[in-house]
Order: structure tokens, then sequence, then C-alpha cells
């Protein structure tokens, strides 16, 4: 398996581990189980970030493309 197939892997997985966080933040009732998931799920964050922007920097991984300013007003208005 070559490093940009891996590199794309492990983002994937990251997001996967990232949503599954929330999820159980979400439905904690323990304060201190949600804490530690909290901070499990900012660390998840920070890790995917990091290496998007090594996989970004190598041309691994293409962002989608930015959104324009008529498309964020777009947004803004249907979710007022």
């Amino acid at each position: 398996m070559d490093e940009k197939t891996m590199v794309n892997d492990i983002l994937e997985s990251t997001k996967g581990d990232i949503k599954t966080y929330q999820g159980v933040i979400l439905e904690a009732e323990n304060m201190n189980l949600r804490q530690t998931i909290q901070q499990m799920r900012n660390n998840g964050e920070s890790f995917q970030y990091e290496l998007f922007k090594i996989a970004q920097t190598k041309g691994y991984y293409q962002p989608a493309q930015k959104a324009t300013t008529t498309e964020i007003n777009t947004v803004k208005t249907e979710l007022q």
C-alpha cells in the first residue's frame, strides 16, 4: 500500500472516529465520561487537521471547492 492510500485511509478513519465520539457525547449522562470523550474528540480533530495539512501539501488530498459568497448566504438564509 502506498503512502497516499495510507494517509487517506487514516483521514477517513479519523473522521469516522470523530463522528462516533460526537454521538457518544450527545448520549452521555455522566459528566466525567462526557468530558473525557470531548477531549478525545478534540484530540482527534487536531490530529485529523494536522494530517490533512500534510496530505494537502503532498498533493494527496484535495478539499472540496470553496463555496462562493452567494452559496454561503443562501445556506445562512435557509438555516435561519
